[in-house]
């Protein structure tokens, strides 16, 4: 049976050059960077150049990196950090109602501390207005969170423009990039940023390790105390391998953008064009304005898991909107903010393409998933209705 993997929005394959990057971390150069013989040495040297590889990606400069464990993680720092040492300037954070649940759950906490927190909604594509954002701001305004890309439907947020209106205002402002660094261009200083959150394993790099872009000048209170690591945001012995093959994915990453971004374009309008061929299929998020390979569509009369199952048992690797496969009878919080009824948003499909994917693998797709689709519609009592 073919295996088709068009998950890559959950996670990536490491790289084979990233695995070779990181191999003599594991053996050789193994030490702890803060170490004060050789072998820390040599890894505080690996540590730092790979420092100055990552922020090369984003136009950010290395002092400004902080690494973490994963984009969760840089969002609970980004979003209490900056909340715990603003105390005195402000109590109000404003997100978006489509944001990842690392973002969404960090609010609801901080909020049970007592701050507030405005959940600004998205259009039927996803997109937040800038206006929006203009209009939420007060004098206790601290925050402006809101995520550079969607997670589910792809949809690319007009960042550049909300932080031009946050650096007017004087609030501060955070992106989840975990869904776009290594995808399409992000500049900090274009963006207008003033912290951004990203993670390895989105872009080829290793699960387990993650960074926190923080601007010059600005303070945060740490989540984790300890030895004072990361210039003291954030305590810990660094995953010295972790780090250095986020940095060759990021390597990596810069080369092959251009080529990669033509080859998902491509893809996903053969993919987008035979889908939407079946009968009552819809396009979830913007039509233009997202990222080149997350393709997101709904079905009517069916069940998203069910197709999901159907498709894994053909060989290929999808996900869904429904959150049934998380033992939750909710839909996604994404697809209802954009207007999908409950039962729209449960017929959900997520195919999500990377760089390996080819042509054929889309048309074997687009061979298996009419019939799939028809015969769930047969045994759906919706159907019909």
């Amino acid at each position: 049976m073919k295996r088709i993997y068009m998950d890559h929005a959950a996670t990536t394959q490491t790289d084979p050059e990233v695995v070779k990057a990181m191999e003599p971390c594991f053996t050789k150069k193994f030490g702890n960077a803060s170490s004060l013989h050789q072998f820390g040495v040599e890894a505080k040297e690996a540590l730092e150049e790979s420092r100055e590889k990552i922020a090369k990606l984003i136009n950010a400069k290395p002092s400004e990196i902080i690494f973490t464990s994963c984009g969760s993680e840089s969002n609970n720092l980004a979003l209490k950090g900056i909340m715990y040492a603003n105390k005195k300037k402000g109590n109000h954070i404003i997100t978006s109602r489509i944001e990842h649940h690392a973002i969404i759950e960090t609010c609801k906490y901080l909020e049970k501390q007592g701050f507030t927190v405005t959940y600004l909604p998205v259009d039927k594509y996803g997109m937040v207005d800038p206006g929006a954002v203009e209009k939420a701001i007060t004098n206790d305004t601290v925050l402006v969170s809101i995520m550079h890309a969607n997670n589910e439907i792809g949809t690319i947020e007009p960042i550049e423009e909300i932080g031009k209106l946050c650096r007017e205002k004087k609030v501060y402002f955070h992106t989840d990039a975990v869904q776009t660094v290594g995808k399409i261009p992000v500049d900090v200083k274009k963006l207008n940023v003033d912290l951004l959150s990203s993670s390895a394993h989105k872009l080829y790099g290793p699960k387990g390790v993650g960074f926190l872009y923080k601007k010059e000048g600005i303070n945060l209170v740490p989540l984790i105390h300890g030895g004072g690591h990361e210039a003291g945001f954030r305590s810990g012995t660094e995953n010295v391998a972790g780090i250095v093959g986020f940095a060759k994915a990021c390597e990596l990453a810069e080369k092959r953008m251009d080529k990669e971004i033509t080859h998902l374009r491509k893809l996903s309008k053969k993919l987008v064009d035979g889908v939407l061929k079946i009968e009552n299929s819809y396009l979830n998020g913007h039509p233009e304005k997202r990222l080149p390979g997350t393709n997101n569509f709904r079905f009517d009369f069916i069940e998203g898991e069910s197709l999901i199952l159907r498709l894994d048992m053909k060989g290929i690797a999808a996900s869904t909107g429904s959150a049934c496969s998380t033992k939750s009878l909710e839909p996604s919080h994404v697809l209802t903010a954009i207007g999908l009824k409950h039962v729209q948003a449960h017929g959900s499909l997520r195919l999500s393409l990377g760089k390996d994917n080819t042509e054929a693998q889309v048309d074997y797709l687009l061979g298996v998933l009419p019939n799939i689709v028809k015969e769930l519609r047969k045994m759906s009592p919706l159907a019909g209705k």
